[in-house]
């Protein structure tokens, strides 16, 4: 069995490459040919965490695996990520394990570049502002991702901590082409943004509609146990896309606060999600439909993504003879 570590998947996972082999997944996945079924959870309560186990067979990628992935977004601030896993990748012939991978830099490569999947599907063409809302991990991620699929000049970082935001902001500098700069607050950073992406565990909405600019696309990843990321005007003004409609809709913590509170209080119903990011691809369902428009990606994260990811990496070792090869007795 193939036994790669966190250093080694970040190495081996291009993104390029991973952006585009999502699409496929969605399309996928939304047609029924790929299997995710709902994860289960056990929760720590005490701790507002979750230990999740999410698996997930690619027939188009030739991939069967599962993820066991722990959530605890306290771990915001510290030097542990707030989602940490480990990815089985089993043979799709024999159900036989065939590598262990680290889970957590896979997470994060993957929710982010289907953000920027979404970006490319509905976000406007001239788009060049992006506000990266967050300092954590998953704001490391989307700011580089979504650089890959729109032309990006500026970047704004915000966040809780003016200090982090600064860092961050300095970090991005160094490694990407557009100027980036860290702004006071959330507001700050959205006003006449084209991009916006919310990678927080606000209690409190950090996408407010008298922020937004006309005909901006927010991608939201946020895991938020005490509350949302998107207020209610924004939710039912924007064309509110996801991964997956039983996903999104899934009782808490599998799905969405952001959708399910203003279905909760009879705001919007579960129609108002408009389209799976599968049905915009495959062209059963249409994405933006003019440069006004508000377009809302929420994301849940389905078992999918980390499938097509770990086939990338597993492929990718195999080709390089990368890692460390066990028997299992």
């Amino acid at each position: 069995m193939l036994v790669l570590g966190r250093s080694q998947v970040e190495a081996l996972l291009d993104l390029d490459a991973l952006i585009d082999a999502l699409a496929t997944a969605m399309a996928d996945l939304s047609a029924g040919r790929a299997s995710a079924p709902d994860r289960v959870a056990a929760l720590v309560p005490e701790r507002e965490g979750l230990l999740a186990a999410m698996p997930g067979y690619v027939p188009s990628a030739a991939v069967l695996m599962s993820k066991l992935v722990s959530l605890f977004p306290h771990n915001a601030g510290t030097p542990l990520p707030t989602h940490q896993a480990l990815i089985v990748v089993f043979d799709p012939v024999t159900g036989e394990p065939a590598a262990l991978l680290d889970g957590t830099a896979i997470t994060a490569a993957r929710t982010a570049a289907c953000s920027a999947l979404s970006v490319r599907l509905l976000a406007r063409e001239d788009a060049t502002v992006l506000a990266v809302l967050g300092t954590g991990v998953q704001a490391r991620s989307h700011a580089r991702a979504i650089c890959r699929v729109r032309p990006i000049r500026q970047i704004r970082v915000a966040g809780r901590d003016p200090a982090k935001a600064a860092a961050l902001a300095e970090e991005l500098s160094s490694v990407l082409e557009p100027d980036v700069r860290a702004v006071p607050t959330y507001a700050e950073a959205l006003d006449g943004s084209d991009i916006a992406a919310a990678t927080t565990h606000s209690p409190e909405p950090v996408i407010r509609h008298p922020w937004l600019a006309s005909g901006v696309h927010i991608t939201s990843v946020g895991y938020n146990p005490a509350g949302r990321e998107i207020d209610d005007a924004t939710i039912t003004r924007a064309l509110v896309c996801v991964e997956s409609r039983q996903a999104a809709l899934a009782p808490f913590p599998a799905g969405s606060n952001d959708l399910l509170s203003p279905i909760r209080d009879g705001l919007i119903t579960a129609e108002h999600v408009h389209a799976e990011l599968g049905e915009i691809i495959s062209g059963t369902k249409p994405g933006r439909t003019s440069p006004d428009q508000i377009t809302l990606y929420k994301s849940v994260g389905v078992a999918v993504q980390d499938a097509v990811a770990a086939a990338l990496v597993v492929t990718a070792a195999r080709e390089r003879t990368i890692g460390e090869e066990i028997t299992l007795r």
